[in-house]
């Protein structure tokens, strides 16, 4: 009996016991791994599915939640330059569990096809981008699009050019405009232009130090994360600096560096622009900008946040979207 007993809490320990060990092994040996697993776990608790959309041999990846046709409009959301569909999981947190919800990985990102240059240009990742709208039919009833950043630019731009798609639009500190303006970051990449430094890129660290100024860079107040953490997020990225800097490249060139001031005369769909007050990257001053050429936007600019609002004021975030598609929803029910 007694070692019948010593036998099940020898087994019961040990798995117990491995679990455990997997996790302290993986966090000094393979801190990446541990971090996708991380989010693997957030996009389960949060019921958001990985799925993928095919076009030929071109393959996108996205998370999604619910079914569409609700109370209110689907919400797409595009991440930002260098990011993935997970930096919007701290934001669907905070919204409602029955709101219908897609986050794609833009060209190039993460799981979606990598191809060329002509894809990486915004009116590239526009037109691809509503390739994988009409694949999963999201393009049956008029959607929210939501875009930050580099997506913001992608966001609208497709708004400009598929007005029909879409029944309102969210820009968070959109690249793609002319800032009154220069902000830390742009000043300090035309001193590199001047330079010649091509390959020094704030936005594509390579070493731990690196990622520190980026997220300085990025962030009001920076996370204070662990030496481990840092180790992981750096493991992940590294991998894809390459395309990080051909993306870059074709983004800010000349075909697409103003793309979203060039067709923000072309949109129609009801308009709002969240910024952050200390934004590092792309100077605040770009939503008056917007505002003078739409001045019927909606304009929320967030005290005490710089350029990864996502990260620093998720909630506030998804209560501004969210209250922005139901006063919208209401203007046409």
């Amino acid at each position: 009996m007694e070692l019948s007993v010593a036998k099940t809490l020898m087994l019961t320990g040990g798995i117990v016991f491995l679990p455990v060990l997997v996790f302290i092994t993986s966090y000094v040996f393979w801190p990446g791994v541990l971090l996708k697993a991380y989010n693997w776990y957030l996009r389960r608790r949060q019921g958001m599915v990985v799925r993928y959309a095919h076009i030929g041999s071109y393959r996108f990846c996205y998370s999604s939640r619910g079914t569409p046709g609700g109370s209110t409009p689907s919400l797409l959301l595009m991440h930002g330059f260098g990011a993935t569909k997970d930096m919007w999981l701290p934001v669907i947190t905070h919204l409602p569990k029955n709101q219908h919800l897609v986050c794609v990985d833009m060209p190039g990102h993460e799981g979606t096809s990598r191809t060329g240059a002509e894809d990486y240009s915004i009116l590239g990742q526009a037109n691809r981008i509503h390739q994988f709208v009409q694949s999963i039919g999201l393009d049956k009833t008029p959607f929210h699009l939501v875009g930050t950043s580099m997506g913001g630019n992608v966001a609208g731009v497709y708004a400009a050019r598929y007005p029909s798609d879409l029944c309102s639009l969210t820009l968070v500190c959109p690249a793609g405009l002319v800032y009154p303006k220069e902000s830390e970051f742009i000043s300090h990449l035309r001193e590199l232009e001047k330079n010649k430094e091509e390959e020094s890129n704030p936005l594509i660290p390579t070493t731990p130090q690196e990622l520190e100024t980026m997220l300085k860079l990025c962030c009001y107040k920076p996370p204070n994360l662990s030496q481990q953490v840092m180790r992981g997020l750096l493991a992940n990225r590294i991998p894809n600096n390459d395309f990080y800097r051909e993306a870059f490249k074709e983004i800010v060139g000349e075909k697409s560096r103003h793309s979203l001031q060039e067709h923000l005369h072309q949109i129609t769909a009801p308009l709002q622009v969240i910024w952050g007050k200390h934004d590092q990257v792309l100077d605040v001053s770009g939503a008056t900008v917007i505002q003078k050429k739409l001045p019927h936007c909606q304009v929320d600019l967030l005290d005490d946040c710089g350029h990864a609002v996502a990260l620093e004021r998720p909630r506030k975030m998804a209560k501004l979207i969210i209250d922005f598609v139901h006063s919208e929803a209401k203007k046409h029910a």
